[in-house]
């Protein structure tokens, strides 16, 4: 095209709209304007994508397409519409209302004298400010090429600092596993950020179903975070998210244990000195990878693998070390002839009870862990005590109760919180809410929440169960005493709070039984 003025009336023509375009909303209230503007950026294309148009005829058009589409790029605005300041009160709306600092907004103006440019420049955060009659098509050509380079860069910005809080936030507590997903999802924005994939740009990181099995089967895989048409995929087998396109580089990025490149998208296999590893998918490339990028992918794909297998071996100690709480906890109740899953049905028992009860997921947590540990001290009471079938004699009886001393002294110098959390169980389970109870006669609130929940849980899988010295009570006897003791023994709004979910309590007893269950719960 000639380098006239533009602004002239001519036909307008259909604009076909490619996928992946940059969005242009034409503002103003003459019909050629937005004719000539179509025509003039018809065939211009910036990074691979073209331009797709949006018009609006006045400034309250223009505020409803804002308001609906945030990812508009460049405003081309006038300024006299419906009143002589229309175009100046889009822009403070795209700025103050819509805190949108995003958009480029160029200020067309066929009347310069009613709106200064110095004026219009100190006044409103625009980013250029035309007169129609010194815009060219070269011009036009110039202001867009420009305005999209600094869209792209502000929203790369803008990604990575996403990406950065993510990761920032995710930090603050990674072993997690919900903060370990966070984690990956920001440094998976920045990596699309730094490569300058579009906001489609597809990212999925797949982890192998069983840790270390070696595998050239991308069926074995499933999705472990992903971004766009990904997002809502996780723990979905790949082979239910991807074509048989994406499957092939999939395979062939497992067999040669490298990045696969692909016209614009890339399949990365990450690995570390440790494990096989999962591999990294980037769609939406915006054009071929460059030596620093093919560097920067490498170094992501071998540290998030690292991160990753660095949260398993840590979940992997904790696991160890709630197993072994299990078996001691059990070998004390093999030596009180009380054979079974007793450990393990308490441990889940509190842990419903403090969520109900309103306890945080990280206080319900560690009594789950800790609870097993309430009769630890019964380590120090003599066999012909600990399972004496009559009943026991006063001083025999005072022999039993020292366990809860003994158990809180064997726990108590630890520094790990859930060995500490045991300590006050096993002090505490048989406090009573009135006072009655020992080693020390505490009352009320002043009993751990932690030993309140034990006790209940204690006394309601005990009572459910045969034992040495009695037969397994029915469900309705169990909550007549219960709800006997509230007050008494128990909490009062625990007692509420379990007679609400005894249903679970049931369930869990029914999942974990004693060998000679048959004819009891």
């Amino acid at each position: 095209m000639s380098d006239e003025f533009l602004f002239a009336a001519e036909p307008e023509e259909p604009h076909q709209v490619s996928n992946g375009c940059w969005k242009v909303l034409i503002v103003d209230d003459e019909p050629e304007v937005h004719a000539v503007t179509r025509l003039a950026l018809n065939d211009f294309s910036f990074q691979h994508k073209k331009l797709e148009f949006i018009s609006a005829y006045s400034g309250a058009e223009a505020k409803k397409v804002l308001a609906a589409q945030p990812d508009i790029a460049v405003v081309l605005l006038d300024v006299v519409m419906e009143t002589d300041d229309a175009g100046l009160l889009v822009a403070s709306y795209i700025r103050e209302t819509l805190h949108n600092h995003f958009v480029r907004i160029i200020l067309r103006t066929g009347q310069p004298g009613q709106a200064p440019e110095r004026q219009v420049i100190v006044n409103y955060d625009i980013n250029d400010y035309k007169s129609k009659t010194e815009l060219t098509a070269q011009k036009l050509f110039t202001v867009m090429m420009s305005s999209l380079r600094s869209y792209r860069d502000i929203i790369s910005l803008e990604q990575s600092r996403q990406g950065l809080e993510k990761i920032i936030k995710a930090s603050v507590d990674l072993f997690s596993s919900h903060s370990m997903e966070q984690f990956i999802d920001g440094v998976l924005q920045q990596l699309t950020s730094v490569l300058g994939c579009d906001e489609d740009a597809l990212i999925v990181s797949s982890s192998l179903v069983a840790g270390n099995i070696q595998t050239t089967d991308p069926h074995d895989l499933v999705v472990f975070a992903g971004q766009g048409e990904f997002e809502s995929k996780e723990g979905k087998p790949i082979k239910d998210v991807l074509d048989p396109s994406l499957l092939e580089a999939f395979e062939a990025a497992l067999t040669t244990k490298d990045i696969v490149y692909r016209d614009n998208y890339l399949v990365a296999y990450c690995c570390s000195k440790f494990t096989q590893g999962s591999l990294l998918y980037v769609s939406g490339l915006p054009g071929p990878v460059n030596e620093t990028q093919k560097k920067l992918i490498e170094l992501f794909a071998q540290n998030v693998q690292v991160a990753y297998e660095n949260v398993q071996l840590q979940h992997e100690v904790e696991d160890t070390q709630r197993e072994i709480v299990y078996r001691l906890s059990e070998a004390v109740e093999v030596r009180s002839v009380e054979t079974g899953n007793h450990v393990r049905r308490i441990a889940f028992i509190c842990y419903e009870l403090a969520k109900a009860y309103g306890l945080s997921d990280l206080d319900a947590e560690k009594l789950m862990f800790a609870a097993p540990l309430h009769d630890v001290g019964k380590v120090g009471i003599p066999d012909n005590i600990l399972n004496k079938p009559a009943h026991l004699t006063d001083q025999e009886w005072q022999v039993m109760q020292t366990h809860a001393s003994i158990g809180y002294n064997i726990l108590k110098g630890s520094k790990r919180s859930i060995v500490q959390a045991g300590a006050i169980i096993a002090r505490d389970h048989h406090e009573k809410w009135d006072g009655s109870g020992y080693p020390d006669g505490k009352k009320g609130e002043d009993i751990h929440i932690y030993a309140r929940i034990a006790a209940l849980a204690d006394v309601y899988d005990a009572l459910r169960h045969r034992r040495c010295y009695k037969n397994a009570w029915t469900l309705e006897q169990v909550l007549a005493e219960i709800e006997q003791q509230a007050g008494k023994q128990f909490d009062p709004k625990l007692v509420e709070t379990f007679k609400v979910i005894v249903p679970k309590l049931e369930a869990i007893l029914q999942k974990y039984p004693d060998a000679h269950d048959a004819d009891g719960v």
